[in-house]
């Protein structure tokens, strides 16, 4: 009765969907294309007979990384689909994956959406990383045999609260799913209290900490470093939300007074945010260039502003301190482990 009642409630709000979809994409006109892969028309755009994984959010894409690279190593012949929600996420997928991978949205949840892109696809297993359980997804999966595993999964207090709402509906959707590999053994907690049985259970630890910084990326920061700033002191803040980047600039504003020739590189957490990192940047009255642009910061240069997509582990690799955002707003804060992996200082709001 729930599913059924959650089916047509997904159908009434798809007009607010379109409407999002376009108030989006006037600051970012990636959302206004590719609607077709929402509804699961993906015919030709990804391999069969492979394996699905999926990833919502930009830190989950990037832990995902390594696993995908085990994937591919363990299973050299089967193609891999990699699946996000967001074109942000699009654009991480295919700067650190390229070719290695194929790439469209996730449907939306619908039925009819499902059943098209499970047509087509035909996967041997899907992935997912972190917490989607999206009902009908799980429900097409278990209708067709197909496994499914929740990777890195973690669930939190008052997640699962949210959930238990739900009652015997959750604890049928999380027994159509063949296993749950949870972050930590208090996750797994959680899902075992809703419902999930405990043979459906392992404890793997998270798939972030295997983030690692490679020969080829560390010799490129090297070089970079010393095209930019060979010797000035660099500091780096990133995943930067509305509110945050007036602050930093500030804060260098203050720096700049101790530390004359520091440069700051900053790098918004989302694509639609960088042109008003620029304006900001001018309106603080700092001397900047935009990463995008290939110019070498002069001795003048007080800030970069991180433009593109698919380079904050170089940037980090420039850097002698960083600063992770998310943290001075209301958002929770960021992955900091990518800082970490270059033994940097990390600092959070």
């Amino acid at each position: 009765m729930l599913l059924r009642v959650y089916q047509v409630l997904l159908y009434l709000i798809q007009p607010l969907i379109w409407l999002r979809l376009l108030w989006r994409s006037r600051r970012s006109p990636a959302y206004r294309r590719r609607w077709g892969e929402r509804y699961g028309f993906c015919k030709g755009k990804t391999g069969t007979g492979g394996i699905i994984l999926h990833s919502v959010s930009v830190g989950e894409t990037l832990a995902a990384v390594p696993l995908v690279r085990a994937l591919r190593h363990h299973y050299p012949t089967l193609p891999i689909t990699v699946t996000t929600m967001t074109p942000t996420g699009s654009e991480r997928v295919l700067s650190a994956l390229g070719d290695d991978v194929y790439h469209v949205y996730l449907p939306y949840d619908l039925p009819g959406s499902m059943k098209r892109f499970f047509n087509t696809v035909q996967p041997k297993l899907v992935i997912v990383m972190e917490t989607e359980l999206w009902p009908n997804m799980i429900t097409e999966l278990h209708r067709r045999k197909i496994p499914l595993v929740i990777a890195n999964a973690r669930l939190s207090a008052r997640s699962a609260a949210g959930y238990k709402k739900a009652g015997s509906f959750v604890k049928t959707i999380l027994n159509r799913i063949t296993l749950v590999a949870a972050q930590n053994q208090e996750d797994g907690e959680r899902f075992i209290e809703l419902g999930l049985r405990r043979q459906q259970l392992h404890v793997t630890g998270s798939l972030k900490f295997d983030i690692s910084v490679t020969p080829e990326l560390a010799a490129k920061a090297v070089t970079l470093r010393r095209q930019w700033a060979a010797r000035r002191p660099v500091w780096i803040a990133t995943s930067t939300h509305e509110g945050e980047e007036e602050i930093i600039l500030s804060a260098h504003k203050t720096l700049l007074n101790h530390f004359p020739n520091l440069l700051l590189i900053l790098v918004p957490r989302h694509p639609e945010r960088f042109a008003k990192a620029r304006e900001l940047t001018e309106k603080a009255g700092l001397t900047y260039v935009m990463r995008s642009s290939n110019t070498i910061p002069s001795p003048e240069t007080q800030v970069v502003v991180g433009d593109t997509m698919g380079e904050l582990m170089l940037l980090y690799g420039l850097a002698d301190i960083a600063f992770v955002g998310g943290s001075l707003v209301e958002r929770g804060g960021h992955n900091p482990l990518e800082a970490a992996a270059h033994a940097l200082p990390v600092l959070m709001g």
